[in-house]
Protein backbone atom coordinates (compact mmCIF):
# COMPACT_ATOMS: atom_id res chain seq x y z
CA UNK A 1 0.00 0.00 0.00
CA UNK A 2 1.31 3.55 -0.48
CA UNK A 3 0.52 6.64 1.56
CA UNK A 4 -2.71 7.70 0.44
CA UNK A 5 -3.88 3.98 0.81
CA UNK A 6 -4.26 2.74 -2.83
CA UNK A 7 -2.66 -0.39 -3.27
CA UNK A 8 0.70 -0.38 -5.33
CA UNK A 9 1.34 -2.55 -7.80
CA UNK A 10 4.72 -3.94 -9.59
CA UNK A 11 5.16 -4.91 -13.66
CA UNK A 12 7.57 -7.51 -12.19
CA UNK A 13 4.76 -9.51 -10.22
CA UNK A 14 1.87 -8.27 -11.40
CA UNK A 15 -1.57 -9.20 -9.00
CA UNK A 16 -4.05 -9.29 -12.12
CA UNK A 17 -7.28 -9.67 -10.58
CA UNK A 18 -6.51 -6.89 -7.84
CA UNK A 19 -4.96 -4.46 -10.58
CA UNK A 20 -8.13 -5.05 -12.67
CA UNK A 21 -10.27 -4.60 -9.87
CA UNK A 22 -8.39 -1.47 -8.61
CA UNK A 23 -8.88 -0.08 -12.73
CA UNK A 24 -4.76 -0.04 -12.11
CA UNK A 25 -2.90 2.21 -14.24
CA UNK A 26 1.06 1.24 -14.81
CA UNK A 27 3.33 3.17 -17.22
CA UNK A 28 7.01 2.52 -17.86
CA UNK A 29 10.12 3.68 -19.84
CA UNK A 30 12.78 1.29 -20.09
CA UNK A 31 16.06 0.72 -21.75
CA UNK A 32 15.63 -1.87 -24.37
CA UNK A 33 18.90 -3.89 -23.18
CA UNK A 34 16.48 -4.78 -20.41
CA UNK A 35 14.38 -7.06 -22.71
CA UNK A 36 17.48 -9.19 -23.07
CA UNK A 37 15.62 -11.72 -25.94
CA UNK A 38 14.57 -8.97 -27.90
CA UNK A 39 17.80 -7.51 -27.96
CA UNK A 40 18.83 -10.88 -29.57
CA UNK A 41 17.14 -9.93 -33.01
CA UNK A 42 18.79 -6.53 -33.03
CA UNK A 43 22.17 -5.59 -34.16
CA UNK A 44 23.53 -4.61 -30.84
CA UNK A 45 22.76 -3.10 -27.68
CA UNK A 46 21.33 0.32 -27.80
CA UNK A 47 20.98 2.05 -24.00
CA UNK A 48 20.14 5.12 -26.15
CA UNK A 49 16.43 3.28 -27.01
CA UNK A 50 13.68 2.56 -25.04
CA UNK A 51 10.87 0.71 -24.74
CA UNK A 52 7.52 2.76 -23.53
CA UNK A 53 4.63 1.14 -22.07
CA UNK A 54 1.26 1.61 -20.25
CA UNK A 55 -1.15 -1.12 -18.86
CA UNK A 56 -4.28 -0.51 -17.52
CA UNK A 57 -6.60 -3.14 -15.93
CA UNK A 58 -10.72 -3.33 -15.87
CA UNK A 59 -12.94 -5.51 -14.83
CA UNK A 60 -15.83 -6.20 -17.26
CA UNK A 61 -18.92 -8.65 -17.05
CA UNK A 62 -19.38 -11.39 -19.30
CA UNK A 63 -22.00 -11.35 -22.12
CA UNK A 64 -23.27 -14.56 -21.29
CA UNK A 65 -23.82 -15.14 -17.53
CA UNK A 66 -22.51 -11.80 -16.59
CA UNK A 67 -19.19 -13.49 -14.65
CA UNK A 68 -17.07 -10.73 -13.86
CA UNK A 69 -13.29 -10.87 -16.04
CA UNK A 70 -10.37 -8.89 -15.31
CA UNK A 71 -8.94 -7.60 -18.66
CA UNK A 72 -5.54 -5.48 -19.45
CA UNK A 73 -4.83 -3.45 -22.17
CA UNK A 74 -1.46 -3.23 -23.05
CA UNK A 75 -0.01 0.13 -25.48
CA UNK A 76 3.44 -0.43 -26.11
CA UNK A 77 5.96 2.16 -28.45
CA UNK A 78 9.73 0.67 -28.89
CA UNK A 79 12.41 1.83 -31.62
CA UNK A 80 14.42 -1.65 -32.15
CA UNK A 81 18.00 -1.89 -34.66
CA UNK A 82 17.37 -3.97 -37.28
CA UNK A 83 19.70 -5.01 -40.44
CA UNK A 84 17.93 -3.85 -43.46
CA UNK A 85 17.65 -7.14 -46.44
CA UNK A 86 18.00 -4.48 -48.81
CA UNK A 87 20.92 -2.96 -48.03
CA UNK A 88 22.82 -5.27 -45.41
CA UNK A 89 22.90 -1.67 -42.79
CA UNK A 90 21.27 -1.03 -39.47
CA UNK A 91 17.59 -0.11 -39.61
CA UNK A 92 15.58 1.38 -36.82
CA UNK A 93 12.24 0.10 -36.95
CA UNK A 94 9.24 1.54 -34.87
CA UNK A 95 6.83 -0.77 -33.21
CA UNK A 96 4.00 -0.20 -31.89
CA UNK A 97 1.62 -2.93 -29.91
CA UNK A 98 -2.16 -1.91 -29.05
CA UNK A 99 -3.59 -5.58 -27.36
CA UNK A 100 -6.14 -6.39 -25.17
CA UNK A 101 -6.15 -9.76 -22.67
CA UNK A 102 -8.79 -11.52 -21.00
CA UNK A 103 -7.93 -13.44 -17.73
CA UNK A 104 -9.17 -16.73 -17.22
CA UNK A 105 -8.59 -19.23 -14.41
CA UNK A 106 -6.61 -21.88 -15.65
CA UNK A 107 -4.69 -23.21 -18.41
CA UNK A 108 -7.40 -25.39 -19.56
CA UNK A 109 -9.94 -22.86 -19.95
CA UNK A 110 -7.95 -20.71 -21.84
CA UNK A 111 -7.44 -23.59 -24.23
CA UNK A 112 -10.56 -24.66 -24.60
CA UNK A 113 -12.05 -20.98 -25.05
CA UNK A 114 -9.02 -20.01 -27.54
CA UNK A 115 -10.46 -20.73 -30.82
CA UNK A 116 -13.60 -19.44 -30.54
CA UNK A 117 -12.44 -15.80 -29.08
CA UNK A 118 -10.84 -12.48 -30.84
CA UNK A 119 -9.43 -11.28 -28.24
CA UNK A 120 -5.98 -12.88 -26.57
CA UNK A 121 -6.55 -14.94 -23.08
CA UNK A 122 -4.25 -15.56 -20.84
CA UNK A 123 -4.23 -17.31 -17.31
CA UNK A 124 -5.41 -15.09 -14.47
CA UNK A 125 -2.10 -14.68 -11.95
CA UNK A 126 -1.19 -12.97 -8.31
CA UNK A 127 2.39 -12.73 -10.18
CA UNK A 128 2.01 -12.03 -13.59
CA UNK A 129 5.19 -10.90 -15.65
CA UNK A 130 4.12 -7.76 -17.52
CA UNK A 131 7.46 -7.04 -18.84
CA UNK A 132 7.52 -10.44 -20.07
CA UNK A 133 4.45 -9.92 -21.58
CA UNK A 134 5.47 -6.69 -23.59
CA UNK A 135 8.62 -8.47 -24.24
CA UNK A 136 6.71 -10.95 -26.07
CA UNK A 137 4.25 -8.43 -27.77
CA UNK A 138 7.41 -6.42 -29.55
CA UNK A 139 8.95 -10.01 -30.65
CA UNK A 140 5.90 -10.94 -32.50
CA UNK A 141 5.66 -7.25 -33.60
CA UNK A 142 8.82 -7.79 -35.32
CA UNK A 143 9.02 -7.07 -38.97
CA UNK A 144 9.90 -10.34 -40.95
CA UNK A 145 11.65 -8.17 -43.65
CA UNK A 146 13.41 -5.31 -42.29
CA UNK A 147 13.93 -2.46 -44.48
CA UNK A 148 14.78 1.13 -44.52
CA UNK A 149 12.06 2.58 -47.40
CA UNK A 150 14.83 4.19 -48.94
CA UNK A 151 17.91 2.40 -48.50
CA UNK A 152 21.36 5.11 -47.35
CA UNK A 153 23.70 3.37 -49.26
CA UNK A 154 23.31 1.91 -53.24
CA UNK A 155 22.25 -1.20 -53.58
CA UNK A 156 23.88 -3.05 -56.41
CA UNK A 157 21.50 -5.04 -58.71
CA UNK A 158 23.68 -6.52 -60.72
CA UNK A 159 25.62 -9.95 -59.65
CA UNK A 160 28.88 -9.45 -58.10
CA UNK A 161 30.68 -12.12 -60.39
CA UNK A 162 31.58 -11.07 -63.66
CA UNK A 163 31.63 -14.73 -65.25
CA UNK A 164 28.18 -15.45 -63.74
CA UNK A 165 26.47 -14.17 -67.04
CA UNK A 166 28.97 -15.71 -68.99
CA UNK A 167 28.77 -18.87 -67.44
CA UNK A 168 25.22 -19.26 -67.81
CA UNK A 169 25.64 -18.70 -71.87
CA UNK A 170 27.88 -21.57 -72.40
CA UNK A 171 25.28 -24.17 -70.88
CA UNK A 172 22.74 -25.60 -73.62
CA UNK A 173 19.19 -25.40 -73.03
CA UNK A 174 18.20 -28.84 -71.33
CA UNK A 175 15.31 -29.17 -73.98
CA UNK A 176 17.35 -28.15 -77.03
CA UNK A 177 18.08 -32.16 -77.67
CA UNK A 178 14.23 -32.68 -77.54
CA UNK A 179 14.00 -29.78 -80.04
CA UNK A 180 16.29 -31.22 -82.94
CA UNK A 181 14.74 -34.84 -82.55
CA UNK A 182 11.22 -32.70 -83.00
CA UNK A 183 12.26 -31.18 -86.03
CA UNK A 184 13.62 -34.57 -87.55
CA UNK A 185 10.63 -36.23 -87.26
CA UNK A 186 8.60 -33.31 -89.19
CA UNK A 187 11.36 -32.51 -91.64
CA UNK A 188 11.27 -36.38 -93.04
Amino acid sequence: MDKEGEKTFSADRLDVWAFAQAGGQLAGRDQLPKYERLTLDTQGLRPDLFVDWQAEGSVRKAALGGVAQAWLQLRVHATVPLLCQRCLTPVDVPLVVERAFRFVADEATAEALDEGCEEDLLVLSRSFDLRALIEDELILALPLVPMHDRCPVAVPMASSDPDFDAAGADKPHPFAALAGLRKDQHGK
